[in-house]
């Protein structure tokens, strides 16, 4: 079992890249270990109001942070052929050895329907991920070999050619899910798991399927990473909390599936009918350090290694500081 990293979820659609930089770097300096950084093409509501490019970014954090780098998670089949991932990917941890981990996706139409072309449900989606992530695999492996490799499948097509900068290990690939089917083929086909915040007893079952799916494969799912983002929203009152909550993150109250929405314009008219009580359940939304450091402590209870935390609010260095003093020193393994 792996030794608990409580790190910085970074929003790329909520702050601009230089911001986030300096977020993550007080972060470390406050007891956070790593960055997952969000893969966005647009903001999910204009109110959010930035998108930076997040290879770019994770680069700079590179510069000045010591912990793990992830984009949590990039989607290798629309905006990217997964080759381009590869080579992102490959580039990456080859700068920071043993730091990079690649995150991926089936993605949403927010972020990848801006290269326009047919949109697939989400089963195609899903088979669309698997394939790209053979294709990575096959860099990666083909590369470290001194060998070029081909693919010619359903929905990707490569001629022979090989990564030219390569680490010396391949970067772990590790899958973001929130159903069984694919946390089943996660266990067999990745390296480790990524989900978000819900209730424990769904993400205890995904645990069982990804259990069985690494045991089917051969692999110790004990051993495997398992990656939680969780959002909440602290700030020094109660009000206030809930305010940045409605203003910032009114997607975390959306209790309906978005990965087929386009803009987000539309996604503003839809937090038009987001209300409190729509965050219960989902998102911790106090002033109370105490009540947050409970909530994460179930699931590090539950078998998480790995948790990056995403503040909602702009209050990001009050946030850490805060959580760094009163939050991450009381959380036990």
């Amino acid at each position: 079992m792996s030794d608990l990293t409580i790190g910085y979820a970074a929003m790329l659609e909520q702050f601009g890249p230089q911001e986030v930089v300096g977020y993550t770097a007080l972060a470390e300096e406050h007891g956070f270990s790593g960055c997952m950084a969000a893969d966005h093409f647009q903001p999910w509501v204009p109110q959010q109001g930035e998108a930076a490019f997040v290879w770019n970014v994770l680069t700079a954090v590179g510069e000045r942070t010591r912990g793990d780098l992830g984009p949590g998670v990039t989607c290798p089949s629309f905006r990217f052929h997964p080759a381009i991932v590869a080579q992102a990917s490959a580039t990456l941890a080859a700068m920071y050895p043993d730091r990079h981990w690649l995150g991926l996706g089936t993605g949403e139409a927010l972020n990848e329907h801006v290269v326009p072309g047919y949109w697939p449900e989400a089963g195609e989606r899903s088979l669309r991920m698997w394939e790209a992530i053979e294709v990575i695999r096959k860099l990666f492996d083909a590369s470290l070999a001194g060998k070029d490799v081909k693919h010619s499948g359903r929905h990707f097509q490569m001629e022979t050619t090989r990564l030219w900068t390569m680490p010396e290990q391949a970067p772990p690939i590790l899958v973001a899910t929130a159903g069984p089917i694919n946390a089943k083929k996660t266990g067999r086909y990745a390296d480790g798991i990524i989900t978000v915040g819900a209730p424990l007893e769904k993400i205890g079952g995904l645990f069982e399927k990804f259990a069985e799916g690494a045991r089917e494969a051969g692999k110790d799912p004990d051993a495997m990473p398992k990656v939680l983002q969780l959002h909440l929203s602290w700030a020094e009152t109660d009000e206030q909390a809930l305010a940045n909550a409605m203003t910032e993150w009114p997607n975390g109250g959306m209790k309906f599936p978005k990965a087929d929405i386009r803009s987000p314009h539309d996604f503003a008219q839809m937090a038009k009918l987001v209300r409190p009580e729509d965050f219960e359940g989902r998102m911790v939304i106090s002033a109370d350090p105490d009540a947050h450091r409970a909530e994460i402590q179930k699931y590090v209870d539950l078998g998480f290694d790995r948790i990056y935390l995403h503040n909602v609010g702009r209050n990001q260095a009050e946030w850490i500081e805060v959580f760094g003093r009163d939050v991450l020193p009381k959380l036990k393994r």
